[in-house]
């Protein structure tokens, strides 16, 4: 037997015509609301850049402001396309999540191409290649002149939600992990010996050992993966994309690239 409530349905075509129409106008909303909303943002001048600062010398912390090499990459790309840049501070593993929801329009925050991002979002051309290393008390040198062991000694260090963490489970299963939300931190901890080994970003684990060399602080020169720096797009915003990857050839071929890294390539937070 029916329930009464689906007979009555049954009985008014017109309400369930009605709310079939309903249905598939909100459904239309939902999807053209991301690209009303990358229009409304476009035209109100604003470039909102997603941040997150715990990666030296790409982008970090400097007093109550922010530095670096995407900081400045993210202030050349707003003036090219004559919009104000707002720099948006977000914790790594918030990041692409915050840009489908629209709250950002790009990522540049020294992120790797991957495989599984390219599913949820679209990437510019690359502008930098780089590599996963470890950096280790000075005194262990010497374990890694014969070339990386299968397993790694101790505890290792990582970054969450990093291609060093994910690197980390793929290859070295086995190894003790301690997991921390910024490079200082982690330095930290292999200083005093609460970790033995902190894999992450070449670029960031070649400051960390010009930073804390005095304190016996080393990079292991191994490059343990080959990953392609690149910025995160949400995926339909076609016209922001083709702008990035305009701005990163042109900044390649005259230079500014290069001018930039240099600049940071020795300097502290």
């Amino acid at each position: 037997m029916a329930h009464p409530r689906s007979l009555q349905l049954m009985k008014t075509p017109t309400t369930r015509i009605s709310r079939m129409w309903i249905a598939i106008l909100l459904g239309c909303l939902s999807t053209f609301g991301p690209v009303a909303a990358q229009e409304r943002q476009a035209e109100s001048g604003t470039l909102r850049v997603g941040v997150s600062p715990v990666f030296p010398p790409m982008v970090f912390k400097q007093g109550k402001g922010f530095a670096g090499v995407e900081v400045d990459l993210a202030r050349a790309l707003g003036e090219k396309l004559g919009r104000k840049v707002i720099f948006v501070e977000l914790p790594w593993e918030d990041q692409i999540e915050a840009l489908n929801a629209t709250r950002i329009d790009i990522i540049m925050s020294s992120m790797s191409i991957t495989t599984a991002r390219r599913y949820v979002i679209d990437f510019s051309r690359p502008y930098l290649l780089v590599g996963q290393m470890t950096l280790v008390r000075r005194e262990d040198q010497n374990r890694y002149v014969l070339g990386f062991p299968i397993t790694p000694p101790g505890t290792v260090g990582v970054l969450k939600a990093t291609t060093g963490e994910f690197l980390v489970q793929r290859d070295f299963p086995k190894a003790k992990r301690k997991v921390f939300s910024s490079a200082d931190e982690a330095a930290q901890a292999l200083k005093r010996k609460k970790i033995d080994l902190f894999i992450s970003d070449s670029t960031l684990v070649w400051r960390l050992a010009g930073l804390h060399a005095a304190e016996g602080l080393a990079a292991v020169p191994l490059v343990l993966s080959e990953e392609q720096l690149a910025w995160g797009i949400r995926k339909g915003d076609e016209k922001l994309l083709a702008a990035a990857n305009e701005f990163i050839q042109k900044a390649a071929q005259d230079g500014t690239l290069n001018r930039i890294f240099r600049r940071w390539a020795a300097v502290a937070p």
